[in-house]
Parts: C-alpha cells; sequence; structure tokens
C-alpha cells in the first residue's frame, strides 16, 4: 500500500483528501504545518508528498526547499489556479508535478498514480538490463541512477523518467507530449511548462558538452533532442 503524506494547512480540506485517499487504496497521513511536513518526511519513508504551497509560517516552496536537501521522494505540489510562478518555482526545486487548487480529489489521486507508475515500472526492469550509454551519460534504469562524466546526477523521480526517455530516444527529437507522458504519466495540458521547467533543471545538473553546448537541444516548434555526442 502506497504510503502518502498530505502537507496542508487546510484541516477540513486535508480530511476530505485523506478519506479518499484511503479509499483509493493509499496509506495516508497528514501534518498541517510546512515544519512538520518536513520533520514527516526526515523521520519516516513516504512514496509520495503532496504538498501545498500557501500555508503560514514556513510555506510550500521553503518546505520542498529542505525536503529536496535530504530527499529525492516524489512531490506533488498544490498551487492556487492559475498562479504560474508558484508552479514553475516548485519544479524548479524539485517537485514533480503540481494539481492547482482546488481541484477533485480524483485528479490529484490520477496525478499520484502517473507518477508512481512510472517510478514503479521503471524499478521493475529486469536487474540484468544494460545500462544505457550516451556519450557522457550513462542511465541505469533497474537502479535508478544516472552519472554524467562518471559523477552521480541527483534527479527527482520525474527528471529521471525524463532522462532515461531522452537516451533511450538518443539522437531523435522527442516531442514535448511524449515526453509528459514519459515523464509524467499524463497528457500535456496547453500553455502548461512543467517539461520545460524540468529539462532546463537537467541542463543545469548536466553541464555542458567540451564543445559548449547544452547535451540536450530544443528543436524549435518540435520538442528536445540529446545529442549522441
Amino acid at each position: 500500500m502506497p504510503r502518502v503524506l498530505l502537507v496542508d494547512d487546510d484541516v477540513e480540506l486535508c480530511a476530505m483528501q485523506k478519506e479518499y485517499l484511503s479509499m483509493e487504496g493509499f496509506d495516508v497521513e497528514a501534518v498541517h504545518t510546512g515544519e512538520d511536513g518536513v520533520a514527516a518526511v526526515l523521520a519516516s519513508n513516504y512514496d509520495m508528498i503532496v504538498l501545498d504551497v500557501m500555508m503560514p509560517g514556513m510555506n510550500g516552496i521553503d518546505a520542498l526547499r529542505q525536503i529536496r536537501q535530504h530527499s529525492r521522494v516524489p512531490v506533488v505540489m498544490l498551487t492556487a489556479r492559475g498562479d504560474d510562478i508558484d508552479r514553475i518555482v516548485g519544479l524548479e526545486l524539485g517537485a514533480d508535478d503540481y494539481v492547482p487548487k482546488p481541484s477533485s480529489p480524483r485528479e490529484l489521486v490520477a496525478r499520484i498514480r502517473a507518477i508512481l507508475r512510472r517510478a514503479g515500472s521503471a524499478r521493475n526492469v529486469a536487474a540484468a538490463a544494460q545500462p544505457l550509454v550516451c556519450g557522457q551519460l550513462t542511465v541505469r534504469p533497474e537502479q535508478r541512477h544516472a552519472e554524467w562524466n562518471g559523477e552521480p546526477l541527483e534527479l527527482t523521480s520525474t527528471e529521471f523518467n525524463l532522462i532515461e526517455a531522452l537516451v533511450r530516444s538518443a539522437g531523435r527529437v522527442v516531442s514535448k507530449q511524449e515526453l509528459s507522458q514519459s515523464a509524467l504519466g499524463r497528457d500535456l495540458a496547453r500553455y502548461d511548462r512543467s517539461i520545460d521547467v524540468h529539462v532546463s533543471n537537467l541542463r543545469h545538473k548536466l553541464g555542458l558538452l567540451p564543445d559548449g553546448r547544452s547535451p540536450i537541444q530544443t528543436v524549435r516548434g518540435a520538442g528536445f533532442q540529446l545529442l549522441v555526442a
């Protein structure tokens, strides 16, 4: 039973989400401050964190920043509908996806399952599988591990899904829609910049090739391409 931690100061909403998620087969705990959310993540193991942005005291952005210093656990942010700034900042700090508020519990469950499904599928790859190698990049799907120039990359679950999808299609242009399905397990909505932000994060972590180019190239109007060399 996947363990989910809800972090939201709206006690009534938390109770509703907890009840719905429990009926859907999740083991759910809830806390109502950013500080308690960070403490819970450090004290126990969860399969997913659902983190509200707007909380008094330590808000969700600050809580995510602290969580990412210690854990790669998948995080879904709850953001005000239409607030692109919170969404982009959250994704830049390592959130895996976001759900706008107000939203239905059904949508939240769908997002959680999509991320867990992607992470679980990768973990279930046979241990004998060969690593995926593209130039300076090595990806080991069975271990959820990636290296650049022999150095480990600290990637979120979604970032790993994204780099795995790119390396499996190295040299080929991959559309944002394909990457959204591979990394997030959902269609990319209109004006959704999630993939752009995740790619930006990956570029920052990978650095540059010896010739000064980014290993992930933007192909205008088409998508992204991982350079073979």
